[in-house]
C-alpha cells in the first residue's frame, strides 16, 4: 500500500509580512494513520526538501497527540525534511494521494501544473484523492474526463468562509475555498466551525478543517 502526501512549498501569507505553510496537525495526524496501517508513505512538495511550517500550527494551543508524537519522532522529521520534488513524482505507482492544508496551498498547489496533472490522473484511474482544510484549493483548476471542473456535481467540503473570517484572513487569501468549490459546481457542505467534518463522493474525500484530518485519512484507507 503506497500513499503519496503532497505538501505546500509556499511560506508567505500574502502581503502581511507573516509566514504560512502547511498545518502541522493536518500532516501529522494522517501521516500516522497511514504509517500505523503499514503504508509506504512518500512525501512530496513543489520545491522539495523541507516544506514551510505555518507557525500558528506550532503554537501550544494547536497541539494534538499526533503533533506531539511527531515532535519526538526523528525518522518522521527526517522524512519531512527531505520531501521529493513534485515534478519528479510518477503519476503511477501510488494507491492514493493526500493533501494536508495550511494556507500555503492557496498560492502554490492551487496553480501547480504537476499537482493538477497528478490529481486528474488519479481521478481518471479511479484512485482516492483526499484534501483537508485549505488543501481543497488544489481542485481550483482540475478537470474531470468530461472537461468540467473535477468537483462539479460532487459533494465536497473545505475551510468555511466563516472559519476564514474568524482567522482574520478573508482579505488576505487569494480566494476563499468555500466560494471556489461552489463556483466550480461542487455541492458544498459544512459542519460546525472547527468541528470535524468529512465528506466522500466516489473516490474524492474532503475535510473541512484541521480537526477533520484524521477522519479524512481513515476514510482514504477504507477506499484502498
Amino acid at each position: 500500500m503506497k500513499i503519496l502526501m503532497v505538501l505546500t512549498s509556499h511560506d508567505k501569507l500574502g502581503d502581511t509580512g507573516k509566514k504560512t505553510g502547511f498545518w502541522l496537525e493536518e500532516f501529522a495526524a494522517p501521516y500516522y494513520v497511514f504509517k500505523d496501517a503499514g503504508a509506504d508513505v512518500t512525501l512530496a512538495s513543489p520545491k522539495g526538501g523541507q516544506p514551510p511550517l505555518d507557525p500558528s500550527s506550532d503554537a501550544e494551543g494547536a497541539q494534538t497527540a499526533a503533533t506531539e508524537r511527531f515532535k519526538g519522532d526523528k525518522a518522521a522529521q527526517s522524512d519531512l525534511a527531505h520531501t521529493v520534488v513534485l515534478s519528479t513524482v510518477p503519476n503511477e505507482g501510488f494507491d492514493a494521494v493526500f493533501y494536508p492544508g495550511g494556507h500555503g496551498p492557496l498560492w502554490d498547489l492551487a496553480e501547480d501544473a504537476d499537482s493538477i496533472k497528478l490529481i486528474e490522473t488519479f481521478a481518471r484511474t479511479n484512485r482516492p484523492v483526499a484534501a483537508v482544510c485549505h488543501a481543497p484549493a488544489v481542485f481550483k483548476h482540475t478537470k474531470g474526463a468530461d472537461g468540467k471542473p473535477l468537483v462539479s456535481g460532487k459533494t465536497v467540503t473545505g475551510f468555511t468562509n466563516t472559519e476564514e473570517e474568524a482567522a482574520g484572513l478573508t482579505n488576505v487569501v487569494p480566494f476563499l475555498v468555500e466560494d471556489m468549490l461552489k463556483a466550480n459546481g461542487g455541492n458544498y457542505e459544512k459542519g460546525a466551525d472547527w468541528a470535524a467534518f468529512v465528506v466522500t463522493d466516489g473516490k474524492l474525500i474532503t475535510g473541512q478543517n484541521p480537526a477533520s484530518s484524521e477522519e479524512a485519512a481513515r476514510k482514504l484507507l477504507e477506499m484502498i
